[in-house]
């Protein structure tokens, strides 16, 4: 997964472009190394994050990578929408 949209998704840092930024600026490092927004992210990596005066550092134990857009076409193909059913109407020509 990428290193900014790791960083949103664990709400490390609030939007994606927010981390991206960060990440251009210098001040995420992975494993001790300046990482830029597209660096891989994956178990066991160190990450620290300058918030200003402050810093953070965590340890990423797992990557779960969720694919919104593929479950949404194979939800909308189905016509199955978190448990209830929608049958399309044709229309009747008149």
């Amino acid at each position: 997964m990428r290193l900014d949209k790791f960083l949103k998704v664990s709400r490390l840092i609030k939007r994606r472009t927010v981390a991206n930024e960060a990440c251009s600026a210098g001040r995420v490092l992975v494993n001790g190394k300046a990482a830029k927004a597209g660096t891989n992210v994956k178990p066991g990596d160190r990450i620290d994050i300058q918030f200003g005066n402050r810093e953070t550092a965590v340890e990423v134990v797992s990557v779960a990578c969720l694919l919104y857009t593929s479950d949404a076409a194979d939800e909308e193909d189905s016509g199955d929408f978190g448990g209830r059913r929608f049958i399309k109407k044709k229309k009747k020509k008149v």
